[in-house]
């Protein structure tokens, strides 16, 4: 029995010093032993040891409770038992002593199976078990306890938790097996690393099973789930969505004639229904590209694999095995990029589609895209290029050789390879027969046909001659009107212009007859404008297609600009009846005086302008309210543009505001623009945007831009328009004689502009117009040198500029209704304008690249005799210090008629 005294742990010192009885006191005697777990033998056998007790003669606790503290202790070192109660024995650490091991689990978890506990990491506590009872109660316990608290556990080298009295010190330890013998501590070491192990080599073939799994996962699993979800979201366009690249046609206002033609980069298509193309063409063309096209399911999986192995590898040649559906694909919507992205999309879209399309949609699809070789897209344009021939009228062998062609355009046509085109023809062939396309007997007798030259067939990829400059002209009016390049290049569009087909041409050769014995390098431009409607009738720039555009560009206008400034001093209430002064004048610091110093003295406006009086000029746009400002902004609203290629802004200095000289045609305008204003006037005032593309319509008819219906804009009265054309209608008849034919009237006038003050023109023009038509023609080099006429004297607006336009007007003219101008009210009202003052006003010098304005004798059109020398041209005034000043004079047209009838 246990006292009734309280019990100390045996571990820890009270106030006095004293030690506690440990746990596991000793046995009774007496008392019959039980068998250890694992050991044989009975109960009260005498040579075995009994169960371990308490000192107080009751057997001690086998098992503790797991995790928990022992019977009256309260699992931490130090703390004494409770009172009558005998404390269990304890480890110096507080923790159950590591002696014989207890029935159970250990508190790491592991089955105890009498073999000590031991926390990884730490080393195991030396233990007697039962044979020190009561031996750990004894003398320094309690010291041994505080310092046992304090104390840390050595580390764990594996060994020595195989050895019941502490680490393998003396030899390998005996450890007594459930039949009675025993076995030595090293053996049981071996099988216990041979367990660890195999634990260890199942815990790595879970890992790689697993990692086995992830990389199935990423191959398969993953590829399966971007599949379908990039399937799911993938529209695919209708057939008709669809249009291919086509080439689109330049035609004449007439709808018939073929001006120019505008060719993809790639090359020409055209396309057609499946129904035109005879059957066995497309079953040759199944034969050679895909013989199952109309069982599989539009997409081939090998052929896949191989391109992304290829891609893996390096290897831009691998793949191949692509069925139509998926060429067709590849061809228009996806491109032909070599990677795997865009092979994935071909196989979604590919998949995709064979679900949506029919067979024989994809088929056509495919027939109007695919390349032939010799810039033929298409099964329609590659029979042309090939066998000039329609698609309907091919037989079986030649839709074989076209078929052929497809693996390898370039390298497979029969012209430049006939051994290697043949060879495939024969593949193809076969197929043929292969797939049930041609009876056995067909093949047989079937004989290889002969193909066209590539140079008899080949289609022009550019107009000829000025019709090249109309096609840039047009391709520019489309992309300013919003159709893009794609739309021109896929569309098939008919593209109707203004130019009318009878005019151009008449122009073009009227053009080339004038220049015969001209001057070499002489170079000219012509532009006709519609003043009703602002389309151009024709038009010449010169002979090269896709060269310099005279008709265009920038050039000197000379004394054809002082229309546009009388225009300006008629809108602000003048009179072409408004007295001038003709004598000399100041601009700024300059003096500017007529040619030969010749003076109507004080004279009307309209004389001023008939005789081309620089002097008189100079004075009306000193009367004007702003200036030459008036003039500039004057010649912009009638159609003058503001901006040149090449030149930038116009009709202005450096400053942003122009000289005086404006008046005489200092500036660049181009032929088009001189056209265009002197068209508005003509018109009466109404301003119609200058065009060359009158409608355009896609390949299925629908109307892409209309230019017909435009109403213009008013921009001068017509009062103010119609008394600058009744100034001009005298000036042809003035200009050695140039009226049109049948007393048809006009209204025109001649300009000049000289090379620096080396007494020659570099610039020659003539403007006019009827109610009908508005021409302006240059004539010039392409260097700016001087130019000549046939006899070499000195060339002036009223010579071969105003021959020229005379035979284009007449023969643009021919046949049509002779019209009337319109009377100008401005021609009898009363006007602001100064009378015969002959005052400057303060005004800007004449600043000016080149002089300008010259009109002087020369010789009219009639040959002269041999004999009779080149006329001379009028003699001319030092310049006056400062500048070159124009000189203008058409005075000297009449006396060169009289002279040179």
């Amino acid at each position: 029995m246990s006292s009734d005294k309280p019990s100390k742990n045996p571990f820890s010192r009270d106030g006095a010093g004293n030690s506690g009885a440990g746990r596991g006191g000793q046995r009774k005697p007496g008392q019959p032993g039980r068998p250890r777990q694992g050991q044989s033998g009975k109960p009260g056998q005498p040579g075995q040891p009994g169960r371990r007790r308490a000192a107080n003669g009751n057997p001690a606790h086998a098992k503790p409770t797991r995790g928990r503290p022992a019977q009256g202790q309260s699992g931490k070192p130090g703390k004494p038992a409770k009172p009558g109660q005998p404390g269990k024995r304890r480890a110096a650490n507080g923790k159950p002593a590591q002696g014989r091991p207890v029935q159970g689990r250990s508190a790491q978890g592991r089955p105890a199976q009498g073999k000590p506990v031991q926390r990884r990491g730490t080393k195991p506590v030396k233990s007697g078990g039962p044979r020190r009872a009561a031996a750990a109660a004894g003398a320094g316990a309690g010291a041994a306890g505080a310092a046992a608290s304090q104390r840390k556990r050595p580390q764990n080298n594996g060994q020595n938790r195989l050895n019941k009295n502490g680490p393998n010190k003396n030899g390998p330890q005996t450890r007594v097996k459930k039949n009675g013998s025993r076995s030595v501590g090293d053996g049981k070491l071996k099988a216990r690393t041979r367990k660890k192990r195999s634990w260890r080599d199942k815990r790595t073939l879970r890992n790689f099973f697993a990692g086995l799994a992830a990389v199935m996962a990423v191959l398969i699993i993953v590829p399966l789930v971007a599949f379908f979800t990039a399937y799911s979201v993938t529209k695919v366009p209708e057939p008709e969505e669809l249009v291919n690249n086509q080439i689109s046609y330049i035609m004449a206002s007439d709808n018939n004639t073929e001006l120019a033609r505008i060719v993809p980069p790639e090359g020409n298509r055209q396309n057609v229904k499946l129904d035109e193309v005879p059957m066995p063409v497309r079953q040759a063309v199944l034969a050679a590209e895909d013989r199952e096209f109309y069982s599989n399911p539009g997409f081939s999986v090998s052929g896949f694999a191989r391109a992304a192995v290829g891609q893996v590898l390096g290897r831009e040649g691998a793949g191949g095995g692509s069925t139509i559906t998926q060429q067709y694909v590849k061809n228009a919507l996806v491109g032909d990029e070599f990677s795997l992205s865009r092979k994935a999309k071909e196989l979604v879209i590919s998949a995709k589609m064979a679900r949506e399309w029919s067979k024989d949609e994809i088929l056509e699809a495919y027939l109007n895209t695919i390349y032939f070789g010799r810039n033929a897209y298409g099964i329609s344009a590659a029979s042309h290029a090939y066998f000039d021939k329609d698609v309907k009228d091919l037989t079986p062998e030649e839709g074989a050789v076209l078929a052929a062609t497809i693996q390898a355009p370039s390298g497979l046509d029969p012209w430049t390879n006939r051994e290697r085109a043949e060879s495939r023809w024969n593949y193809v062939m076969d197929g043929m027969v292969g797939i049930g396309a041609m009876k056995e007997a067909d093949r047989k007798n079937a004989v290889y046909p002969q193909v066209k030259d590539p140079a008899e067939t080949a289609e022009s990829t550019q107009a000829v001659g000025t019709n090249g400059l109309i096609k840039t002209k047009v391709i520019e009016e489309l992309e300013r009107a919003g159709i893009t390049e794609e739309q021109v290049n896929t569309g098939g569009l008919k593209i109707t212009t203004t130019i009318d087909a009878k005019m151009q041409a008449d122009a073009v050769d009227e053009i080339h007859k004038k220049l015969e014995g001209q001057q070499e390098g002489l170079r000219t431009a012509v532009a006709s404008v519609d003043p009703k409607t602002g389309g151009v009738r024709s038009w010449y720039g010169g002979d090269d297609p896709v060269g310099f555009d005279f008709a265009g560009a920038g050039l000197q206008t000379g004394s054809t600009f002082k229309i546009l400034a009388l225009a300006a001093y008629l809108d602000q209430g003048g009179s072409i009846y408004d007295q001038f002064d003709s004598s000399p004048v100041m601009t700024g610091d300059a003096q500017v005086n007529n040619v030969g110093g010749a003076s109507c003295g004080t004279c009307s406006i309209a004389e001023a302008l008939k005789q081309s009086l620089n002097t008189s000029f100079i004075r009306l746009t000193q009367s004007l309210k702003g200036g030459p400002q008036d003039v500039a902004d004057m010649a912009h609203r009638l159609g003058v543009a503001e901006e040149l290629p090449g030149v930038g802004k116009t009709l202005q200095e450096a400053n942003g505001k122009p000289a005086e000289g404006i008046t005489l045609g200092m500036y660049q305008s181009s032929p088009l623009d001189m056209a265009t204003a002197l068209a508005t006037l003509t018109n009466g005032g109404t301003y119609h945007r200058p065009h060359f593309v009158q409608k355009v319509e896609n390949s299925n008819g629908d109307v892409l831009l209309d230019n017909t219906n435009d109403d213009g804009d008013r921009v001068v009265s017509e009062e103010v328009a119609n008394g600058v054309i009744q100034a001009m209608q005298p000036i042809a008849a003035y200009s050695n004689g140039n009226t049109l034919a049948g007393g048809r009237p006009s209204a025109a006038k001649t300009g000049t502009a000289q090379l620096g003050d080396t007494g020659e023109n570099k610039d020659a023009w003539m403007i006019g117009s009827t109610p009908q038509l508005s021409s302006a023609v240059w004539v010039g080099t392409a260097e700016g040198k001087p130019i000549h006429n046939s006899y070499g004297g000195v060339m002036y607006g009223s010579g071969l500029p105003a021959q020229i336009w005379k035979g284009v007007m007449d023969r643009s003219l021919e046949g049509k209704e002779v019209e009337q101008f319109g009377t100008g009210a401005a021609a009898s009202s009363g006007g602001g304008g100064s009378v015969g003052s002959g005052s400057a006003q303060g005004g800007e010098a004449a600043a000016q690249e080149q002089p300008v304005e010259q009109e002087a004798s020369e010789p009219s059109s009639a040959p002269a005799p041999a004999q009779q020398p080149a006329p001379q041209p009028a003699p001319q005034r030092p310049a006056p210090q400062g500048g070159n000043p124009p000189q203008n004079n058409d005075l000297q047209d009449l006396i060169d008629g009289i002279l040179n009838p």
